[in-house]
C-alpha cells in the first residue's frame, strides 16, 4: 500500500496500533471520524501515566499531536510515513521533555518511564507493520537527539556544576596528540575514514535548509554522537574553534569524563579530480588524562556537480602513554571494536537527523501551506 493507505489505516483508529498493556486512545467527546486537528484524547497508560493529548496538525501522510497540561511530558510527537526504495518506513518521532520534576525523576534517573515508553513505541511500530500486511525489514532504530536549555552548558544533564567545574580544569591540560608522531604510521596508531551518504541535493551550490547545510549545523551542536554513550559539556555562546569539551563517556556501564579541544574550524570549495565540492569542518585532539591520544575530523561535503552531500569522518589514534592506568588498559583490550562501533554509529546518526529534520521542515511547511 501507499504512504497514504497506511496513515489513513492508522488514523482511522489509533488503538489498533496501541498495545493495550502499555496503552489505550480515549477520544474526548466521542465520534468516529478518523483523526483530525483540535481532537484531543487522553491517553490511558498503568499506573499514574495518564495523559491527556491534541491533535494540533494532519496531513495525507502524518498526524502531530501536543500534550496537555497533566501529561506525563511536554512537547510533541508525530507519526508520519513515507515511500523509500520500494518500501515503506514508518516514523514516530517525539520532541519532548519531561513534564514535571516527578517525571524527570522517573525518566532520567530511575528510567522506569523510559524502558515503558521505549517497549510502548516499539510494540506500536510491530503493530503498524501487521497493519501495513508488510513485512520489517532491517529493524527497529532508535535515535535520540539532546538539547540542553542551560546557559553556558552544552550537553550535561544533572550534575552541571560537578561538570562545570571539571571542564573548567582542562584550560590548563596540553594536547596530547602530535601530528608529527604518526608519520611514519607505526607504534599502533590508526587511521580510520569512513564516508556515509545523506539525502542529495540538486547540484550547484549547498541549498538553503538543504541536506547540507542541515547537516552543519548538527556538527556544529555536536549531535554527531549518541548522548546516552558520549554527552558533552562546554561553554556556551563562544566560539567553536578553541573550543574545550568535557566528554563524559560510558564504557562497560561505568562513566569516564576526559578532555578534549577544538582546533581548526573550516569552510571551503576544494577541487579534487577536476571536481568541486563545498566542504565544512572542524577536528578536536584529545588533552592530557584522556586514555586515548589522537585527532578526529568530522566534515560535510556537497559535490556541485552532482549535488551529492556525504558526511566524512577522520580519526587517528591509539592508547594513551599517560592517565589512569586503568582506563588506558581498558580501552587497550576492549576499546578498539567500542571505538569502531561508535564511528559508524556516528555515521549513520548523522544521516538519520539529516533525514528527519529535512521531512520535520517539510510536514511543518506542507502543515503552514495547508492552513
Amino acid at each position: 500500500m501507499s504512504a497514504d493507505e497506511l496513515m489513513g489505516l492508522v488514523a482511522a483508529d489509533l488503538d489498533q496500533i496501541a498495545p493495550s498493556e502499555f496503552a489505550s486512545f480515549q477520544k474526548v467527546g466521542g465520534g468516529e471520524h478518523p483523526v483530525s486537528v483540535n481532537d484531543e484524547y487522553v491517553v490511558r497508560m498503568p499506573g499514574p501515566w495518564d495523559g491527556p493529548v491534541r491533535v494540533v496538525a494532519v496531513t495525507a501522510d502524518s498526524f502531530r499531536l501536543a500534550t496537555l497540561e497533566g501529561h506525563l511530558e511536554a512537547g510533541q510527537i508525530e507519526f508520519r510515513a513515507t515511500a523509500a526504495d520500494l518500501a515503506l518506513e514508518f516514523v514516530i518521532e517525539s520532541w519532548a521533555r519531561s513534564g514535571d520534576r516527578f517525571s524527570d525523576l522517573l525518566y532520567e534517573h530511575v528510567g522506569m518511564a523510559k524502558e515503558v515508553q521505549l517497549h510502548m513505541w516499539t510494540s506500536v511500530l510491530e503493530r503498524v507493520v501487521r497493519l501495513s500486511q508488510g513485512a520489517l525489514e532491517g529493524g527497529i532504530v532508535v535515535t535520540t537527539r539532546r538539547v540542553e536549555q542551560g546557559p553556558g552548558d552544552g550537553g550535561t544533564g544533572p550534575g552541571r556544576g560537578r561538570s562545570n567545574g571539571r571542564l573548567a580544569e582542562l584550560a590548563g591540560r596540553s594536547p596530547s596528540f602530535d601530528p608529527e608522531e604518526t608519520k611514519e604510521r607505526s607504534d599502533g596508531w590508526h587511521f580510520d575514514d569512513m564516508v556515509e551518504p545523506l539525502p542529495p541535493e540538486p547540484s550547484g551550490a549547498p541549498v538553503e535548509r538543504g541536506s547540507w547545510e542541515i547537516a552543519r549545523e548538527l556538527m556544529r551542536d555536536y549531535q554527531v554522537a549518541d548522548p546516552n554513550r558520549v554527552r558533552a559539556t562546554y561553554l556556551a555562546g563562544g566560539s567553536l574553534a578553541g573550543r574545550d569539551m568535557l566528554l563524559r563517556v560510558r564504557f562497560a556501564g561505568l562513566p569516564f569524563h576526559i578532555g578534549v579541544r577544538v582546533g581548526e574550524v573550516f569552510e571551503d570549495t576544494r577541487v579534487i579530480g577536476g571536481r568541486e565540492a563545498r566542504v565544512y569542518g572542524w577536528e578536536y585532539r584529545t588533552l592530557r588524562g584522556h586514555f586515548e591520544q589522537g585527532q578526529m575530523h568530522y566534515e560535510v561535503w556537497k559535490w556541485l556537480d552532482t549535488g551529492a552531500v556525504e558526511f566524512r569522518l577522520h580519526a587517528v589514534s591509539r592508547v594513551a602513554d599517560s592517565g589512569p592506568l586503568l582506563f588506558r588498559l581498558g580501552f587497550r583490550f576492549f576499546g578498539r571494536s567500542r571505538q569502531l562501533a561508535f564511528y559508524r554509529q556516528a555515521c549513520r546518526r548523522m544521516r538519520r537527523l539529516t533525514e528527519s529534520q529535512l521531512e520535520t521542515e517539510r510536514t511543518a511547511g506542507a502543515t503552514a501551506a495547508a492552513a
